[in-house]
């Protein structure tokens, strides 16, 4: 089958590779029908690796992904061919501590698509769980459901953050993940989101999409704007979605007496934290790896109207352009942030 995938760093292609998957008993084979570019994918093009993943044979990319089941295991009770799901991406081992202990997410031995060196889903088909392929409500698009995956990390973080009603909510970084948490927050009780980042047309667009309050760091000091907007009390919690080192430098001076922190990002390299600064404050912290049990719950919303993800669909662009899709997306115009392709 054709497929996109990337040879080693900075080479990908469009490529005839013989993949044959069998269908187990609890499985389903997948007509994969809408896949987003995450900056997951443009790292390993970029970089041939990601910490201790490295990419040491060709490997296909993509693991934001929905598609129409094409075929069902004998054991498969709950899909039928014809129904749309979200395929969770990370396949953990069910018999692993983590998984046993509710944690999946950290099961150090989860095969996770376009991981190295487990093949992602930019090609016609795939074979998958059918305990990790979720079904779309007739109001979600495929391309929708592609975005379930980024929209599970913002869903898990807001989970952590344990939001009370009305509670005001700092976002770090306004790309995909960044929104997706704002939109999580509000969805989860949050009345208001202060969200920070340099590119204005990305704070322009989740201004629009609720009570998000923008807040460009070029032109205003993001500590005085948060003081203001809560009455020189602090916010309630901070998301820091960015992943940057220097974002982290006074990261609790937003919040105020008792509140909480969510880390998501992942910084290339160690960042420093004041740790008193968080003692005198009695700040909780929490992490982030991914999500566990959301899928549900994330379809859920986006099916009942609750959170709308379709604009944050920038570019989409058909699977036989796949490479001119990762090339824009590694490179791309300031007001983008997600970029989708679409089989068939």
């Amino acid at each position: 089958m054709k497929a996109l995938v990337l040879q080693k760093k900075g080479e990908i292609s469009l490529q005839d590779l013989d993949i044959q998957e069998e269908l187990g008993p609890r499985d389903v084979r997948i007509a994969v029908g809408a896949v987003g570019i995450c900056g997951s994918d443009i790292h390993y093009y970029r970089h041939g690796k990601i910490g201790p993943f490295v990419v040491r044979e060709p490997m296909i990319l993509g693991h934001e992904a929905a598609g129409t089941v094409l075929e069902t295991g004998a054991d498969v009770t709950h899909l039928k061919p014809g129904d749309r799901v979200a395929m969770e991406p990370g396949i953990p081992d069910p018999f692993s501590r983590e998984s046993r202990a509710g944690m999946y997410n950290l099961d150090p031995a989860v095969r996770f698509w376009a991981t190295p060196p487990v093949h992602g889903v930019l090609r016609p088909e795939v074979v998958h769980p059918a305990d990790f392929s979720f079904r779309l409500p007739d109001s979600v698009s495929l391309q929708e459901g592609a975005l379930v995956e980024p929209l599970a990390i913002g869903m898990h973080a807001a989970g952590k953050a344990e939001i009370q009603p009305g509670d005001t909510a700092v976002v770090i970084g306004a790309g995909t993940i960044g929104i997706v948490t704002a939109l999580a927050a509000l969805a989860g009780g949050c009345s208001r989101v202060i969200m920070t980042d340099l590119l204005q047309p990305k704070l322009d667009l989740a201004s629009k999409l609720g009570p998000i309050s923008p807040v460009n760091i070029k032109d205003q000091n993001p500590l005085e704007a948060v003081r203001e907007l809560t009455g020189g009390w602090g916010a309630d919690i901070v998301f820091e979605a960015s992943g940057s080192r220097k974002a982290m430098e006074g990261i609790f001076d937003f919040l105020r007496p008792g509140g909480r922190i969510v880390f998501i990002g992942m910084p290339t390299e160690a960042a420093a934290l004041d740790i008193v600064a968080a003692q005198a404050k009695e700040i909780s912290m929490k992490a982030i790896f991914r999500y566990a049990h959301v899928y549900p719950r994330a379809i859920a919303l986006m099916g009942s109207g609750r959170l709308d993800v379709k604009p944050l669909i920038s570019r989409v662009f058909p699977f036989e352009k796949s490479v001119e899709a990762f090339e824009y997306a590694a490179d791309p115009d300031p007001d983008t942030v997600k970029v989708q392709i679409v089989m068939g």
